[in-house]
């Protein structure tokens, strides 16, 4: 039997039970209430911590994790459970953009933090000292913003520790999401990177696109969700079998150079983004003022896997970001790959995937 009371600050939930609630966070400046969900199960099992609106105007991520967090009973649970549908109230409440209205800081940049920096660097030292260090794993629920059209993909980082890496690539496997992208070192301000660094077997969970909340795809990410805890113990196994996954490495990001309007020549429809070669025309970004144009070329070969649906774009705006296959031999030649670049709509760019 599990006798263990889970508790965050004042929130607790006993053997058996759930908890629901806020915790207010100090962040400086001002405060933040936070919401959570403690699930802990009747037997022993491992910790998970599930978090969603770590971003702004990123909507399928929170509302799938209020469904799970309704749905979750202890007495079906073994271990624990942690969901955060909300961890950055000022984003996803006021901004609704990656970065916070607060100090115009991308949370997912900064983690594991500092409690004596600003307050998005404040709120990711809570985070991680009240939630991700306490964990077994670590599930960090994305997608593509307002701007952002994406295909689904689970994303992690490579360690170099071999039992963490292959507990990570099965439960990166677990979710049913034919697309994997792997990191190859574990650097970076990334929530699941600095997880990683930790020892915490931790993902990326991309599913969805254009910030749109729609049954569907909320529906299809709970049972995502659901696979993994099936894998991870925490429910019991139904039997099912895991989907084959194919492996991906970053091979380049596109940005900006010029201020304009964004034409892009790849489709818009997610299941459809397809392969370029170096030096295919991927848009056009045009000036509004006389129609200057500025091609926009691909800088290696690779399939787009996330891209630009806006209009206007400045320069360093993230255009589109591409992958390859992953080839386990380039692993020693991590250097030949360019990660996408650093802007706001990357999660998996700073610096290397």
């Amino acid at each position: 039997m599990n006798d263990t009371t889970l508790s965050v600050c004042s929130l607790a939930a006993e053997p058996g039970t759930k908890a629901r609630g806020t915790v207010s966070v100090d962040l400086g400046t001002l405060t933040a209430d936070i919401p959570l969900t403690l699930v802990n199960g009747t037997r022993p099992g491992p910790r998970v911590v599930i978090t969603a609106g770590v971003h702004g105007g990123e909507f399928p991520p929170i509302d799938s994790l209020v469904r799970l967090a309704e749905g979750l009973e202890p007495s079906e649970v073994h271990g624990q459970v942690i969901i955060c549908p909300v961890a950055n109230p000022p984003a996803v409440y006021q901004g609704r953009l990656n970065v916070s209205p607060v100090d115009g800081v991308n949370l997912n940049r900064v983690f594991p933090g500092d409690p004596a920096g600003g307050p998005t660097e404040r709120l990711a030292a809570w985070l991680f000292a009240n939630l991700v260090d306490g964990a077994d794993v670590y599930i960090d629920l994305h997608c593509g913003g307002i701007d952002q059209v994406l295909r689904d993909f689970v994303g992690y980082r490579l360690t170099g520790d071999p039992d963490l890496d292959k507990a990570t690539a099965e439960l990166a496997g677990s979710f049913g999401i034919e697309d994997v992208i792997l990191g190859l070192t574990p650097e970076g301000g990334n929530s699941h990177a600095a997880a990683a660094r930790r020892g915490i077997a931790a993902v990326l969970v991309e599913v969805g696109e254009l910030g749109q909340r729609d049954e569907a795809t909320s529906l299809r990410r709970v049972d995502g969700l659901l696979k993994a805890l099936r894998h991870l113990g925490v429910l019991d196994q139904d039997g099912s079998a895991p989907a084959p996954i194919r492996q991906w490495v970053w091979a380049a990001g596109v940005t900006a150079e010029a201020t304009g309007l964004w034409y892009p020549e790849f489709s818009f429809e997610a299941d459809v983004i397809g392969e370029v070669t170096e030096g295919d025309i991927l848009g056009r970004i045009v000036d509004p003022t006389d129609g200057t144009e500025h091609p926009v070329h691909a800088p290696a070969d690779g399939r787009i896997f996330y891209g630009m649906h806006g209009l206007t774009v400045a320069p360093g705006t993230e255009l589109a970001a591409l992958a390859v296959p992953w080839d386990p031999d380039t692993a020693a030649r991590a250097d030949t790959f360019r990660a996408p670049g650093l802007g706001a709509g990357s999660d998996e760019a700073d610096p290397r995937p």
